[in-house]
């Protein structure tokens, strides 16, 4: 059976280079599945959870924001930023998302909704892997 390389790149890291048979993804029109021998494509993503199936295990890695693109048996993840499930420091996803929920609580005149609600979104999916992984 053919496997898919899948390459998950920052601007300051390579996250993950591994083959794998089936990758989910978090894209802006909605989550998308990839296998080997997917059509080309192009998708943008939003902040969410990737998931790469090799030899029958799950693996989760934390994406917020960027592009993905599928060619010729690769699939890379260009990121904003991007972790392994297993990297996600709890405490400090904890810790991002009481911050976030009081700002958004407060409501003061400063207050950049759209910013709150993204480190909030950020945290949970964060906490959410953490869960996941264990």
């Amino acid at each position: 059976m053919s496997k898919l390389q899948l390459e998950v790149v920052t601007p300051d890291k390579k996250v993950v280079s591994a083959e794998v048979d089936y990758v989910s993804c978090p894209g802006i029109e909605g989550e998308f599945g990839v296998m080997p021998q997917h059509v080309s494509m192009l998708s943008g993503l939003k902040i969410g959870a990737l998931r790469y199936d090799s030899d029958g295990k799950h693996q989760f890695v934390f994406i917020s924001g960027g592009f993905a693109d599928v060619n010729n048996g690769t699939m890379s993840v260009l990121a904003e930023s991007a972790e392994l499930a297993e990297d996600i420091d709890a405490a400090r996803a904890q810790a991002a998302k009481a911050r976030a929920e009081k700002r958004l609580a407060e409501r003061g005149e400063k207050l950049d909704v759209v910013r709150a609600e993204a480190a909030l979104q950020r945290a949970m999916v964060r906490l959410n892997l953490v869960a996941q992984a264990r």
